[in-house]
């Protein structure tokens, strides 16, 4: 390797979205959305990223340390949010950064973990898939993507006051909690698979889809976003049972990166 490992992940990590670059500035809206419209991710078990969780890196000359786990971790604090920016850039897990969907960025969080944000001054809630490191700025615990920010009701004033408390997937509770949420809303439901700014790399990966899912259809989404990205989906799925199928091939096929939605935007 050309880099030791902190190097790498802090280069990573200036690559990534979050106020890594520029802690003290806000971000780039993209086009307007409906609150109401837009979609939490479904929590569930997903292993670890592989490159995002060292036990601590350095950013800005400041060390962070990973916690070796998100069990019992509850916030309050300033959150702020991301966008137009740092569309399309890789985060710290490895996934692309997609403003239009429902992630969070974390300084000690590990990466996957899912969360449950609420707005104090509003009442609002969501879940997030913390997938990204930041926000760099010692007054603010987390940052939101341009989506997330806008279902919290947070964009016209660039930060708010949040509770952030992750969710225990291994706890019978939460599983209960979270199964009637699927079995409510099991209509509609697809996978994103990846998010490409090249539409050749889009496009390969549709093809190796549709070799795999002969009875599913596989879509390629190309958005007017202000840095495009190819979305690639397969779905509509009629039921959870169905979506567990394939994410179950989608992973004996090595494929680990992918977001389940309730609805395709």
């Amino acid at each position: 390797m050309r880099f030791p490992l902190v190097l790498l992940f802090a280069l990573l990590l200036s690559a990534c979205g979050g106020t890594t670059l520029k802690p003290d500035e806000g971000d780039g809206p993209g086009r307007v959305l409906d609150p109401s419209q837009i979609r939490d991710p479904i929590p569930k078990m997903e292993p670890r990223s592989r490159y995002g969780n060292p036990k601590s890196y350095v950013v800005f000359g400041k060390r962070y340390y990973v916690m070796p786990s998100s069990k019992g971790y509850q916030e309050k604090g300033i959150a702020s949010w991301y966008g137009s920016k740092f569309h399309g850039r890789r985060t710290s897990s490895g996934e692309p950064f997609d403003m239009y969907l429902v992630t969070a960025a974390h300084r000690n969080l590990p990466l996957p973990t899912y969360v449950e944000i609420s707005n104090l001054d509003n009442g609002r809630k969501i879940i997030a898939k913390v997938n990204d490191r930041g926000p760099f700025h010692s007054k603010r615990i987390i940052d939101l993507s341009y989506a997330a920010a806008a279902k919290l009701g947070i964009l016209a004033t660039g930060t708010g006051r949040v509770e952030v408390r992750a969710l225990d997937l291994s706890s019978e509770g939460e599983k209960q909690e979270f199964n009637k949420v699927k079995s409510n809303e099991s209509v509609g439901m697809s996978i994103q698979v990846g998010a490409y700014r090249e539409e050749a790399n889009a496009w390969a990966m549709r093809r190796r889809l549709q070799r795999l899912f002969r009875r599913q259809e596989v879509t390629l989404y190309s958005g007017s976003d202000l840095a495009k990205l190819y979305r690639v989906r397969i779905g509509p799925l009629q039921n959870r049972q169905q979506a567990d199928q394939v994410i179950q091939q989608l992973e004996q096929e090595g494929i680990f990166s992918y977001s389940l939605l309730r609805d395709a935007e």
